[in-house]
């Protein structure tokens, strides 16, 4: 019987499997712990892209939602109709569930204001990124539909198609940003289903009523990369041309980054129309907490009935609404436009920067290997970065260290290695921020340049 008195012992063999779990998580160097950032140090780890959530302009117009004080506002007779919502809450608390008690025509209103600057039909609230993908993913594939994901894709992906009603052997990768992959996954899994189709004698083609969903994310949260989305689009029409075919976009870290106005990578190809659903997070670029499903009408009422995480927990409180609100009011001017821009010319420095690493005449390509064995040579560090994306991964088979003297020196950045990222690839990701600085860019370059230049100390761990 379970019981959560932490004064009564741990079953000894619970406690026992706890032990030999972290210990083995202990020996292969992958166990986690919680960290505190020193302070004055620089962050080049963080998702606060656009640096808002130390923005003193973004922290007064929150705080002018929250207090809904005039004497905090602007006296802007515009702005001031702006930060006094004519449907605030009446108290900081959802209270409940959103079809109990914790529902607004402030949340309502929010939601129009996301689906319009996004360009969707509707928008549904969510608690975060990770409750929105395993809501939907968890309640909209059929029995029967198949679910076909990027190798890369995040966790809260794959927790959701566990749940899904789909089942384990319709759940089915196609290698990383490869639309040449995707096709070859979905003419597999179409033929499949016309063969088993005619072993059963049944009537009916390829325009079958099982579904399928593609699901990708517009940009990666380790690598930095940004998927292809248009292509995906073509392979999709192409392949499943009865409509059959569903592309699902998780916009996490392309928010505020990317697009018109942060809009994201969808609309900045302009496939909104063609995307079946996507959902945008608020706790990265845009300094807030939350996420929104972009869907149709019908969608999002599915959503509402069906959508678990949505469903059975308490909807988000106000001072979150109000911080979501704030940042779209944010976007949605040129002082942000003045931030997104500052940030990609910092994206250009560094990639430059850093990319100088490998070309340095001081540092060799010799240099940049270690000997490893029967003449075979290990790479020490490679630098692989999209140009557009605030995302850069510092490829190194020794991330705990390097990460360990970054922090030495004053730069918080996180080492990542298996299960978060494929074997073979540990790096030390890292992110770029409005807030940063050429100068703080070009101090972090030199302490990655000085760690390889000292890496011949590992020749013997090899």
């Amino acid at each position: 019987m379970s019981t959560n008195n932490s004064s009564k012992q741990t079953p000894t063999s619970l406690s026992k499997a706890f032990e030999d779990a972290l210990e083995n998580r202990s020996a292969r160097q992958l166990r986690r712990k919680l960290t505190i950032s020193p302070p004055n140090s620089h962050d080049f780890s963080s998702n606060d892209f656009l640096s808002l959530s130390r923005s003193p302009a973004f922290r007064a117009r929150f705080l002018a939602h929250l207090q809904h004080d005039q004497q905090t506002a602007p006296a802007d007779e515009h702005q001031l109709q702006q930060y006094h919502h004519p449907q605030h809450p009446q108290g900081l608390a959802s209270g409940g569930s959103r079809l109990l008690d914790g529902n607004s025509a402030f949340a309502e209103d929010l939601e129009r204001t996301i689906a319009s600057f996004h360009r969707a039909e509707s928008a549904l609230l969510f608690n975060s990124g990770y409750d929105a993908n395993v809501g939907l993913l968890s309640c909209v594939p059929q029995l029967g539909d198949a679910i076909v994901y990027d190798a890369l894709a995040h966790a809260s992906i794959h927790d959701g198609m566990r749940l899904s009603r789909a089942s384990a052997s319709a759940c089915l990768p196609f290698p990383h940003n490869a639309p040449e992959g995707l096709r070859g996954v979905l003419k597999e899994l179409v033929s499949r289903w016309d063969r088993e189709r005619r072993a059963k004698s049944n009537v009916g083609g390829k325009g079958s009523s099982r579904n399928i969903f593609v699901v990708v994310e517009s940009v990666y949260s380790m690598d930095g990369d940004v998927a292809p989305v248009d292509r995906f689009c073509d392979v999709i029409d192409e392949v499943l041309p009865h409509g059959n075919g569903y592309l699902i976009i998780d916009e996490a870290h392309a928010t505020g980054i990317f697009g018109p106005r942060g809009a994201g990578v969808v609309q900045k190809l302009g496939q909104q129309q063609r995307v079946f659903i996507r959902v945008h997070t608020f706790g990265k670029a845009l300094a807030s907490h939350g996420a929104a499903v972009l869907c149709s009408s019908q969608t999002r009422d599915y959503l509402i009935n069906y959508a678990r995480s949505l469903i059975y927990t308490t909807a988000l409180p106000f001072p979150a609404l109000a911080s979501i609100r704030t940042a779209y009011e944010f976007l949605d001017s040129d002082e942000c436009d003045e931030l997104r821009s500052k940030l990609h010319r910092l994206i250009a420095y560094c990639h430059n920067s850093l990319m100088s690493i490998e070309n340095s005449d001081g540092l060799s390509s010799r240099k940049l290997c270690l000997p490893r064995g029967s003449g075979n040579l290990l790479r020490v560090v490679t630098i692989k970065h999209e140009p557009s994306s605030p995302i850069f991964s510092v490829l190194t088979p020794f991330a705990l260290d390097l990460a360990a003297t970054c922090r030495g020196r004053g730069f918080v950045v996180s080492a990542v290695r298996p299960p978060t990222v494929p074997a073979g690839t540990e790096r030390v990701r890292v992110c770029l921020h409005s807030g940063n600085t050429v100068e703080a860019i070009d101090q972090f370059t030199a302490v990655v340049r000085s760690w390889v230049r000292g890496t011949d100390r590992f020749v013997a761990t090899l």
